[in-house]
């Protein structure tokens, strides 16, 4: 069984569909500035510089809230969200923090 089905079988499933398979899909950058589309965030908002640790959970807490699977393969870098989730995590609406918890851990 994929880790999505495992996910869509403890929560309403909304979340696990939107999240990539595994870490190893999260292929966002380590260093630069992100433009993020305007699906994610109104223009003005939309630079985050990923060296700056602030700016970059900001960018990870829009892609989680509001992104679909292929923004968060694209704008999530893997080992910086392990790095920042301790903090990232408190600002998440709980339900997305749950689903995004039992994500990394199932791929720990």
């Amino acid at each position: 069984m994929s880790l999505t089905d495992l996910l869509r079988r403890g929560q309403s499933g909304a979340m696990a569909r939107r999240l990539p398979d595994s870490l190893d899909d999260l292929h966002g950058p380590e260093q630069g500035v992100v433009v993020l589309p305007r699906h994610l965030c109104p223009p003005g908002l939309r630079e985050f510089d990923v060296a700056d640790d602030a700016r970059r959970r900001s960018l990870y807490g829009i892609v989680l809230t509001r992104g679909r699977r292929n923004d968060l393969a694209r704008f999530v870098n893997a080992r910086q969200l392990r790095q920042d989730w301790q903090v990232l995590s408190g600002s998440l609406d709980p339900k997305i923090r749950r689903g995004c918890e039992r994500w990394l851990n199932q791929a720990s």
